[in-house]
């Protein structure tokens, strides 16, 4: 039976496979410096909240990142104060990708990384996974939401903190 109407893929200008993770990983692999970054962070990030480091996790950085030279500057600002006051904190930057509840407008570096509605998403992954790696062979560890079940097979090695944005968060201690 043929049918009148076609309801599926009205919005589809055309189709594209998304580069597979092991090629990304193998184009830019983890460096030792930016692996060292990483595990030292989550060593401690867990002992601050298991109560065996008695320092406050601050977690701070940009909305979504868009300019990822802007980032590595902002990045270098940041390691700055994270050494200054590493006896009082464990800073970690926040280093965000994507906008997926933005419903109009711009979705984020890895789905458009040119700004222009391109959306050249293996361009995008490749940026984000090279910032992460500049970031953190910086020496400035690396925090993101993780809000689908693709991109952290790109990036999540060089994530020191990772959430969900709807995760029950561990209230202060008094």
């Amino acid at each position: 039976m043929q049918i009148k109407y076609n309801t599926d893929d009205l919005r589809i200008c055309g189709i594209a496979e998304v580069i597979p993770p092991a090629q990304v990983h193998d184009e830019m692999p983890i460096t030792e410096k930016a692996a060292q970054t990483t595990i030292q962070a989550r060593t401690e990030i867990h002992n601050i909240l298991t109560g065996q480091d008695d320092r406050l996790l601050v977690v701070v950085g940009p909305c979504s990142i868009h300019d990822p030279k802007a980032a590595l500057e902002y990045a270098g600002f940041l390691k700055a104060i994270k050494d200054e006051l590493k006896n009082d904190l464990v800073v970690v930057m926040r280093v965000y990708f994507e906008k997926p509840r933005t419903t109009v407008g711009w979705k984020g570096l890895i789905n458009d990384p040119d700004l222009d509605s391109s959306f050249n998403i293996n361009k995008g992954l490749r940026v984000a996974r090279q910032l992460l790696l500049d970031v953190n062979i910086l020496g400035m560890p690396a925090a993101t939401e993780y809000l689908d079940l693709i991109t952290p097979q790109y990036v999540s090695d060089l994530i020191a903190w990772g959430c969900h944005w709807r995760e029950n968060y561990r209230k202060p201690r008094a």
